[in-house]
């Protein structure tokens, strides 16, 4: 591991624990969530994008086999999507591993204080799952519409459509986990099938 990064995790743990002792817990969240992001981010590399990239590739790669629109290349992350007389490279990478948005799902829901241990274990998973499935419908939309209208669609697709269906669904996450948090809860206690009025 890293030295600068190792003592930065010691410095992080140390701030946390006075901000615990001295009871602030908006700054508590702050701290402890900004800290995580960039503790996973830093640790995501190269092991982790790996695994969030080919999650990915292997999607949409079945997504080519079922329609017939892609062609798949696993082992340098590139999707050849078919469309008339054409061929348009797509490069699964860092960015459309969905990594970033991952790591600061995972950051913010650990230190959310709104939850017992059970349901951020609940609800960090539930985002996991949400923001991959997520990620794979915006390829997935990108491929079928550059498919469909060609080439020239690409930007239209791939940074304006597909990013904006992206983040509508993440916000729609967002919303239900963290801003509206009574149905969130109403929602874990559907799944577990826990009694009516549970709370921590």
């Amino acid at each position: 591991m890293n030295p600068w990064l190792l003592l930065g995790i010691l410095v992080w743990l140390y701030i946390l624990s006075v901000l615990k002792k001295v009871h602030l817990p908006a700054y508590f969240f702050i701290v402890g969530s900004i800290g995580l992001f960039f503790i996973l981010i830093s640790l995501s590399n190269p092991y982790w994008v790996w695994f969030f990239t080919h999650a990915v590739i292997k999607a949409i790669q079945g997504f080519g086999d079922l329609t017939g629109m892609c062609q798949v290349m696993p082992k340098y992350g590139i999707v050849h999507i078919l469309s008339q007389n054409a061929t348009t490279m797509l490069t699964i990478d860092y960015e459309c591993s969905g990594i970033i948005e991952t790591t600061a799902f995972l950051a913010l829901i650990t230190f959310f204080p709104n939850y017992t241990r059970r349901e951020h274990v609940f609800y960090a998973l539930l985002g996991v799952i949400w923001i991959y499935l997520d990620n794979v419908l915006r390829i997935s939309i990108v491929v079928t519409i550059v498919h469909f209208f060609g080439p020239q669609s690409f930007f239209l697709a791939h940074t304006i459509i597909g990013r904006l269906v992206f983040y509508v669904l993440v916000i729609m996450l967002y919303y239900n986990v963290f801003t509206y948090s009574q149905l969130a809860r109403g929602i874990y206690a559907r799944f577990h099938r826990l009694p009516k009025g549970v709370t921590k």
